[in-house]
């Protein structure tokens, strides 16, 4: 090796670290886009403001926003879709309403659309808030199980991210963090919670759009009736399905191992 090949080398070797396990990747500074979040959702219960995300509020204002809409057009679109993101992000326990108000407003699916758009948007703020002010720190303390973990769900992750969207069980806001945690690519996570949203947010957003008709009547609004054998089954099978590729590797590499 010549001193030129020579230098070349060491300088692409890493310099010594002066960050240790306990502070790297962190700062307070990284603790500000949670805080924020964390004080949204703290000031929607300190001010009761779910009282105007409730299917009261929409039974006394629906004709009151079925003018708005009428007004303003496109421009009631995009504020639809920024209010739903912000509540997204701020974790507000009013999804299934706002998704109703949506069909109500704009019919089932241009709604179910400005719903998923929303959804989307917010769940990925809350989604990099969280990977910019802990996952760095949690890796660094990980385990080896946390790190297998990780490792299984990185390789999978579009079939994993889809089937914790689809299934309604799981929390949204905690299928919001997990995945940054587990280093999940920003684009990776974007597809998957636009996709595994869609069936869920048509469902609410088609209810909404009778919604005019079953409070004129006096009825309530079922907020269950994603979990109704009708719309939980097909939701389900997706589920099931968008497993099969992880399935079909681990029966590949169950394969290749006999054949060793």
């Amino acid at each position: 090796m010549n001193r030129k090949q020579d230098s070349a080398s060491f300088d692409d070797m890493p310099g010594p670290s002066t960050e240790t396990p306990q502070n790297a990747g962190f700062s307070a500074g990284r603790l500000i886009p949670i805080l924020v979040l964390a004080a949204g959702l703290a000031a929607f219960f300190i001010f009761d403001l779910g009282q105007y995300l409730s299917l009261e509020a929409l039974k006394e204002n629906r004709e009151a926003l079925t003018g708005w809409v009428a007004r303003t057009g496109v421009l009631a679109w995009v504020v639809y879709a920024l209010l739903y993101a912000a509540a997204t992000a701020f974790s507000l326990p009013a999804g299934a309403v706002m998704t109703i108000a949506g069909g109500f407003m704009f019919g089932p699916f241009l709604g179910g659309t400005l719903t998923v758009i929303g959804a989307t948007v917010g769940a990925t703020a809350v989604f990099l808030a969280a990977r910019y002010a802990f996952a760095d720190i949690l890796r660094s303390r990980a385990g080896g199980a946390i790190q297998k973990m990780e490792k299984g769900f990185q390789e999978n992750a579009l079939s994993y991210l889809l089937f914790l969207r689809l299934i309604p069980v799981f929390p949204f806001f905690l299928v919001n963090l997990v995945p940054a945690f587990l280093g999940v690519r920003v684009g990776t996570y974007v597809l998957g919670t636009l996709i595994g949203i869609i069936p869920g947010s048509l469902v609410y957003a088609s209810v909404g759009d009778g919604v005019g008709a079953v409070l004129e009547a006096g009825q309530d609004v079922n907020l269950g009736i994603i979990f109704e054998p009708r719309f939980l089954l097909p939701i389900v099978g997706l589920g099931i399905l968008s497993l099969l590729p992880i399935l079909y590797k681990k029966f590949r590499r169950g394969g290749s191992a006999a054949v060793e």
